[in-house]
C-alpha cells in the first residue's frame, strides 16, 4: 500500500511539474475548474431550445403543465400502447418488476400502508397530487422511451389512470385547469414539509 502511495504522490508531483504542495493545488484547481480567466475549451453553452426540452418538471400547483388536452377514452388507447406491455391491461402491475397503478383496496382508504405491506399503494390510494402523475408520466414513461409521449398523449393517460382509479368521471377530459382542480383521496394525508429549508407547496 506504501508503494502505491508514493507512487500517486510521484505521478501527481510529474502532472504538475512541480513538488507536492503544487501537486496538491493542481489537483484541488482540477477538481473544481479552470483557474480563474482560463477554460478547458471543452462543449458549448446550451441552445434555449435544448433547454427548454429538458425543462419539463411539474410542481404540485401545476406550475410548469404545458398546452394540451387529452380524454380518459383516449388515454385507454394511450396506456393499451405504452403502458400495459409494464403494467398489465388493466393496470394491476407485473410482479416484481413494475407496480400496480390501479386500485382502491379498502384497506387502504386507512393509510395502513405500515402496518400492513400487503396494501399496494397505487395512484389511487396513495398518490397526493395529479399534476405529478402528469409530470412523472410525462418525464418518465414509458420506460424504454421516456419523453416520448406528447402533451395531449399525457393528459389522457393521466385522465384514463385517474378514471380507472375513480377519482374522475369515465369520460372526463383534462388540461391544465382541469388537473389542477382534482383532488386526489390521499391528498390530506400527506402534510407540508416545516423542517428548515423546506419547501411549502402553495
Amino acid at each position: 500500500m506504501r508503494r502505491i502511495v508514493m507512487a500517486m504522490s510521484a505521478w501527481l508531483a510529474a502532472c504538475s511539474g512541480t513538488g507536492d504542495g503544487a501537486a496538491t493545488t493542481h489537483v484541488s484547481r482540477t477538481n473544481g475548474g479552470p483557474p480563474p480567466g482560463q477554460h478547458f475549451e471543452l462543449g458549448r453553452a446550451a441552445t434555449p431550445a435544448e433547454v427548454a426540452a429538458l425543462d419539463l418538471d411539474v410542481n404540485p400547483a401545476g406550475a410548469g403543465l404545458p398546452a394540451g388536452r387529452g380524454s380518459a377514452s383516449d388515454g385507454a388507447k394511450v396506456y393499451a400502447r405504452a403502458c400495459a406491455s409494464c403494467h398489465g391491461p388493466n393496470g394491476e402491475g407485473i410482479a416484481p418488476l413494475y407496480p400496480q397503478l390501479v386500485g382502491r383496496d379498502p384497506a387502504g382508504e386507512t393509510f395502513d400502508f405500515a402496518k400492513d405491506p400487503r396494501i399496494a399503494r397505487t395512484i389511487g390510494n396513495y398518490w397526493p397530487y395529479a399534476t405529478t402523475v402528469f409530470d412523472y408520466i410525462r418525464r418518465a414513461m414509458p420506460q424504454t422511451a421516456p419523453g416520448s409521449l406528447s402533451a395531449d398523449d399525457t393528459y389522457a393517460v393521466t385522465a384514463y389512470l385517474l378514471a380507472a382509479n375513480k377519482v374522475i368521471g369515465a369520460e372526463a377530459v383534462l388540461d391544465s385547469a382541469a388537473l389542477v382542480n382534482v383532488k386526489m383521496p390521499a391528498r390530506d394525508r400527506f402534510v407540508r414539509d416545516d423542517r428548515r429549508g423546506g419547501h411549502e407547496v402553495r
